[in-house]
C-alpha cells in the first residue's frame, strides 16, 4: 500500500505537466485532469476513463507521512540502486517509477514517450542539487511532497 502512496505522491507532483499534455493532445478541458489522483491515468486518456478505478484512487490518495515514505525508500532503495553507489541515476530512478506505475496500470510501457517524459520531469524535480543523481534524502523529500 505504501508503494501506491508513493506513486500517488509522485503523480500528484507530476499532475500539472500531465494535465497540460492531456489538454493539448486530446483537447480535453484542463478541468478534467486536476483533482484526479488516479495514477493509472495516462496523458493520452480522456476524462471518462477516470471512473474505471475509483477504489484504487481512494486507496492511492491516502496521504503517506514522511516517516512512512522514508521507511519505504530505505527498504526499496537498495533494490533499484543497481550499481550500489548510494544514489539513483536516471535509469535506476526510471526503473523504480515504471515498476510502481506498472502495478497500478499494467499497460504501462517503459519505452513509451509519455512514460519517458513523465519520468524525466519527475527526476528533474526530485534532483534538487542538479547533480544528475538522487540521494535517499532527495527521493524521500520528493515523494513526501504530495
Amino acid at each position: 500500500m505504501l508503494k501506491y502512496a508513493l506513486l500517488a505522491a509522485t503523480m500528484t507532483i507530476a499532475a500539472p505537466a500531465l494535465a497540460q499534455t492531456a489538454a493539448t493532445s486530446t483537447q480535453t478541458a484542463p478541468t478534467a485532469m486536476p483533482g484526479s489522483a488516479d495514477p493509472s491515468m495516462s496523458p493520452a486518456q480522456t476524462a471518462p476513463s477516470q471512473t474505471s478505478a475509483p477504489a484504487q484512487t481512494a486507496e492511492a490518495t491516502q496521504p503517506a507521512n514522511g516517516t512512512q515514505v522514508a521507511q519505504v525508500v530505505d527498504s526499496e532503495f537498495p533494490t533499484y540502486d543497481t550499481n550500489k553507489d548510494g544514489k539513483l541515476s536516471t535509469v535506476e530512478f526510471a526503473a523504480w517509477m515504471v515498476a510502481l506505475k506498472t502495478k497500478t496500470d499494467p499497460t504501462t510501457k517503459a519505452t513509451a514517450p509519455e512514460t519517458k517524459k513523465w519520468v524525466a520531469a519527475a527526476f528533474a524535480q526530485a534532483d534538487t542539487d542538479k547533480n544528475k543523481s538522487l540521494s535517499k534524502p532527495e527521493l524521500t523529500s520528493f515523494l513526501s511532497q504530495g
